[in-house]
């Protein structure tokens, strides 16, 4: 689905636990999440550190979508 939106003219940022899957269907630009039934966040913490989590992430995927590319890209994250 990635690529088609791609091919239409979007950006777009995919945000994934499994990377690898993502680069094998052509991603080219990824966040990567914490897991598969939370992907950006865990349930059993603090809701202050969920949003603090959740606000991170989105806000790298945020700047991938600003960032101008030539190939498949990771974005780190830092928490």
């Amino acid at each position: 689905m990635v690529k088609e939106i791609e091919k239409a003219g979007f950006t777009i940022v995919q945000m994934a636990n499994l990377i690898p899957v993502a680069k094998t269907v052509g991603s080219n630009r990824m966040v990567p999440t914490i897991s598969i039934p939370y992907p950006l966040g865990d349930p059993s913490t603090p809701k202050e550190q969920q949003w603090k989590l959740r606000y991170h992430r989105v806000g790298i995927a945020l700047e991938a979508l600003e960032t101008d590319i030539n190939e498949q890209t990771v974005f780190k994250v830092k928490i």
